[in-house]
């Protein structure tokens, strides 16, 4: 289900959104909620890597080189 929000944006940032808007042929509406879903994707993202990092540090992962030695 859909709902409506509503919110206050300054006058900047609503031009920009025009601008992209424009520029990509895609409603204002659309970008707003891509960018929420990618906002939501990165705090849960955040969230998550926040609650494993002590275990991963605890077994000697500390740097992305040795999370791709461990999945590889």
């Amino acid at each position: 289900m859909n709902q409506t929000l509503t919110i206050r944006i300054p006058d900047e940032l609503r031009e920009e959104l025009q601008e992209i808007s424009r520029a990509e042929g895609k409603p204002i509406s659309d970008l707003v909620r891509e960018s929420l879903r990618r906002y939501t994707a990165i705090y849960r993202f955040r969230k998550l890597r926040n609650m494993v990092l002590p275990f991963a540090e605890a077994q000697g992962i500390l740097t992305d080189e040795d999370v791709y030695k461990e999945v590889s």
